[in-house]
């Protein structure tokens, strides 16, 4: 099967790869464009785990095939921080124990980074249910959920102080 050029950015630098045409999201990020922070999990678009955005809006990359992206400016875990400080997101899942053994956190950050964006200041309930799509077998949420309604305590009182 012949390859076909794919150009996306991925965290704002631009990556063009040669890959078939049925290659996954998932894969051309993970093995094409070496950004191995987006996990894959079940591979049918349950668990989340695979969860980066496209275009500002969350997507299952495992879903998606990496020719329909063409063009698109994609967002992994590994762009929610500068490199070297963790995002205010980040910061309160470690802070608040929002994680175990990791294998979700990248879907789990980047879905609540979305309900931020468009809701600063989510209830619980809110924040459970965007969550909802993103599968966890360790923590039982609720320290997922601390760290969500953390970092928007937090978010609010930087915007406060500005």
């Amino acid at each position: 099967m012949s390859k076909i050029d794919v150009q996306v950015t991925i965290n704002g630098e631009v990556y063009r790869e040669a890959c078939e045409p049925r290659r996954t999201l998932a894969d051309f990020i993970r093995k094409d464009c070496g950004l191995t922070g987006t996990h894959l999990g079940c591979e049918h678009g349950v668990c989340g785990a695979c969860t980066v955005r496209l275009d500002g809006q969350t997507v299952r990359s495992c879903l998606m095939l990496a020719v329909q992206a063409e063009g698109a400016s994609i967002t992994t875990i590994e762009g929610l921080s500068d490199g070297v400080e963790l995002s205010p997101l980040q910061q309160a899942f470690h802070d608040n124990h929002g994680l175990q053994c990791g294998f979700c956190t990248p879907g789990m950050l980047l879905t609540a980074q979305e309900l931020l964006e468009q809701n600063p200041d989510p209830t619980e309930d809110e924040v459970r249910d965007r969550l909802a799509g993103n599968l966890c077998r360790c923590t039982g949420y609720e320290f997922i959920v601390d760290s969500v309604l953390d970092a928007a305590g937090r978010q609010a009182a930087v915007a406060g102080d500005a």
